[in-house]
This record gives structure tokens, sequence and C-alpha cells, in this order.
């Protein structure tokens, strides 16, 4: 019987061991990825956020080891009823080791990225707990570097194996590394640029700032190694290079520790008898206001002699920094100073011009 021949058994016999390792490739598969979700869900009960990140991150890059692994274990079983270069051992050794290797370092990156958006998620919810000591901008500057790190090293191992060798490459780049260099002088810039925005800290992520040097004035969105990103009040984005700060005179409202009132006020010059009162009745309100710091440098003086009026100042701090509670808190003072200043049967002046000797003229001008 023809179809009972050698070559037909052995076609038969190279099937059924094929079927049998994608068949006990996808069952590993199913077995480790459930396994690896009971554990996942019951250490989501913890409060760790390093158990999480990690089964978060095992689940793709465990997937994929077992299928490409178990794909090789089938090419090389197809190797021995298959003559072919492309089945060559060095050739599946080869494609193993570099499989293995791009596999950690995704592995690597994917832990460093979930365990970043972990840290900063706790950081939001629980601001004085243990895990979360790195603000926002020192978190995302330290998982950048690392993720480069995995990246860069990833490559250098990779390198040799598929016989790059790493001396060769190091002699190459120092010889181009000087035109390079020139050619990407900007680009090396702005890397410096953000390297010191991460070290000095004149801002952080969500910080109001400001320059009086240039048109730049909104809330900081990101920082990358070559732009950062700020978001100005009528929601434009605004996208600065790092070199730009290094050379840049910057305010940064966001970290002050109080807001200032500062307001001149004229009153009229038939109520000068009044002043004195006046000033002491503001003065008095200020020092008992809830909301006002008595403890930084208060102010209220009669100032100046203006044209129209008796102008007097006011010069005082909030306690609080927030923008809109300021203005609460401002509106709230200056309607107590009008409800002092009517207190004293005083009133507010405004430009007024006054003629003298129009009694005498009146006569004249009715003859």
């Amino acid at each position: 019987m023809d179809w009972l021949s050698l070559d037909s058994l052995s076609d038969l016999g190279w099937g059924v061991e094929v079927f049998a390792v994608v068949t006990v490739t996808l069952i590993v598969r199913y077995l480790a990825m459930r396994l690896l979700n009971i554990l996942e869900h019951h250490l989501q009960k913890t409060d760790n956020v390093w158990d999480d990140a990690l089964f978060e991150a095992a689940h793709k890059p465990l997937s994929w080891f077992i299928l490409i692994f178990g794909l090789l274990w089938a090419v090389r079983i197809s190797a021995g009823y298959i003559e072919s270069d492309l089945f060559a051992s060095s050739n599946l050794d080869l494609v193993g080791q570099l499989a293995f290797i791009v596999l950690i370092m995704i592995f690597l990156v994917r832990f460093i990225s979930s365990a970043e958006a972990r840290i900063l998620e706790n950081l939001q919810r629980q601001p004085d707990s243990e895990q979360t000591r790195f603000d926002p901008t020192t978190l995302h500057a330290l998982a950048k570097l690392l993720r480069l790190s995995t990246v860069i090293s990833a490559a250098l191992v990779a390198l040799p194996t598929v016989g790059i060798e790493i001396t060769a490459l190091l002699a190459f780049g120092g010889v181009g590394g000087l035109a390079v260099g020139f050619a990407a002088q900007d680009l090396l810039s702005n890397f410096f640029g953000g390297l010191m925005i991460y070290l000095d800290r004149p801002f952080a992520i969500g910080d109001w700032i400001r320059s009086p040097d240039r048109n730049i004035e909104g809330t900081v969105e990101s920082i990358g190694w070559r732009l950062t990103v700020v978001r100005t009040f009528d929601k434009r984005p605004l996208y600065i290079p790092n070199s730009v700060f290094t050379t840049l005179a910057l305010e940064n409202p966001s970290r002050m520790t109080n807001r200032r009132i500062y307001e001149t006020i004229g009153i009229r010059y038939q109520d000068a008898e009044k002043m004195a009162r006046i000033v002491e009745g503001i003065k008095t309100m200020l020092q008992n206001h809830d909301d006002i710091d008595s403890s930084l440098t208060l102010i209220v003086n009669f100032n100046t002699y203006a044209a129209c009026s008796l102008d007097l100042f006011v010069y005082t701090f909030t306690k609080t920094t927030d923008w809109i509670q300021f203005h609460e808190i401002k509106q709230d003072v200056m309607l107590k100073i009008i409800e002092i200043v009517h207190f004293h049967e005083a009133d507010f002046a405004f430009p007024t011009t006054t003629l003298d000797g129009i009694d005498g003229l009146v006569p004249e001008m009715r003859s």
C-alpha cells in the first residue's frame, strides 16, 4: 500500500510531533497566564506597588516567551525532516538568544512604566505616603533614565550576539563623535538643559511659571529631555526647548508662601480730620482678619497729598496662595474698608474741579 510507505509514515510522525508541541505550548501558555492572573488578583489587595507592577509587566513578555520558544521547538523538530540552512541549529540559537534579550528588555521597560504610573497615582491620592516620597518631576526623570539605560544595555548585550564587536563600534564612535557633536549642538544643548532642570529643579510638573524676559507664562505639563511643554492660560500648548531655560530669568509663582494685597485708597480732602481714625480702623480690621497673615508685614498709612484726594495705602499678605481664594479674601477686605470709611462718615475721593470766585461772577452775568 503506497500510502503506508516509509515517507508517508515519516511525514505523519513529523505532523504528530509538531501538533503535540504546538498543543503543549498553548496549554503551558494558558496555565501560565491563569496562574499569573490569580497571583496578581491576590497581590492587588496589598498596598505595595512593586508586586502589582511586576505581574502587570510580566503578562505579555511571558506570553510571547512561551509562544516563541514553543515555535523554536517545533522548528527544531522540523529540521530533522527538512534539509534547509534556515533550520540550522546555529540560526535557531541566534533567534532564541535575541528573542530572550528583547523580551527581557520589554519586561523591564514595562515594569518601570507600570511602577511609575502606580507611584504617581499614590502620590496624587496619598501625598504623605512612604512610597510617594518622590515628586512627579523627579519620578518622571528617573523613569526615563531607567528606560533609556535598559534599552542601551539590551542593545550592547545583543550586538556581540549578532557578531558586532563593541570595541570596534566604540572606536567608530570616537572618530565620528566629533562630527556628530557639531551636527547635533542644539540637540545636545537641549539635553543638558533638561538635565539642569532635573538637577536644579526650578519648577516641577503642575507649577505656574512665567518669565519677565520672554512671553512665557502658564502651567508646566511635561518636562522632556528636549522640550518642556507649558500650557498657557488660554489653553494653548507652548513648546520650549530646554536650552532656553539655561539663560532665562524665570519666576515660579506656585512656590510663593503668601499673596500680597497692595492698594492705594483716596479719601476726600474735607474728611482730612477723620483720616487717623480711618487708618486705625483699617489696621485693626486687618490684624483681626482670619485670612490675613499678621505675622508678616502689615502697613496701613496715610501716604500722600494727591491732586484730588488724601491717599492711604494698604499693604498686607493673605495666608492662602490659591488664586481664586485670594481674590475672595481681597474682595472681603475691600468691602470692609468701604464699611470703615462710611462708618466714620467719610467718603472716597474722585477727580473734581473747584472754581473760586464763581459767586461774584453770577450777579454780573445776570445784569
